[in-house]
């Protein structure tokens, strides 16, 4: 595994909001873990040889997603106070996130959208099973914080709504 190989590795743990991933091969063992302390995401990757041993500290901007920065650098900042009266829906399971039943199909729940309480919102995929992803909620959706066929993790937001 060369360097290249190792930083995308490094940016796939980054979006895919795993926490830790470890691959053994026959001539090296890699582990990359990611730590979320503050919204700062610190990456550290230990790279290990039969004879060397090698320690990479990946920059935290390096590897951070480009699509959440350059959509609205000063929204994050006026967003934190307006997202205390909206309701997260998260996610139940971890597995894969996808918006619509089919990629020919519209998107179950779009921003906008008024919901209703036992509404399908998105499905998430684990182990070969599609799981529809109900509303607990009755409201208007204000933002979809995944992106389609993205890895979410258990009890992740997905949604924000907007309960009024």
């Amino acid at each position: 595994m060369n360097l290249n190989e190792i930083q995308d590795l490094i940016k796939f743990v980054s979006k895919s909001g795993v926490s830790e991933v470890e691959i053994e091969q026959k001539d090296f063992k890699i582990v990359i873990k990611a730590e979320n302390k503050t919204k700062k995401e610190e990456h550290t990757v230990y790279v290990q040889a039969p004879q060397q041993q090698v320690q990479l500290q990946a920059p935290v901007a390096a590897p951070a997603a480009p699509a959440p920065v350059a959509s609205a650098p000063t929204a994050p900042a006026a967003q934190v106070s307006d997202d205390s009266k909206y309701i997260t829906v998260k996610s139940p399971m971890i597995g894969t996130f996808y918006r619509a039943t089919s990629p020919d199909k519209p998107a179950l729940a779009n921003v906008g959208d008024t919901i209703s309480k036992g509404q399908v919102l998105c499905i998430i995929e684990a182990m070969k099973l599609f799981n529809d992803i109900e509303s607990e909620v009755s409201g208007k959706i204000v933002k979809v914080l995944v992106d389609d066929a993205s890895p979410v993790e258990y009890d992740q937001p997905l949604f924000l709504v907007d309960p009024a």
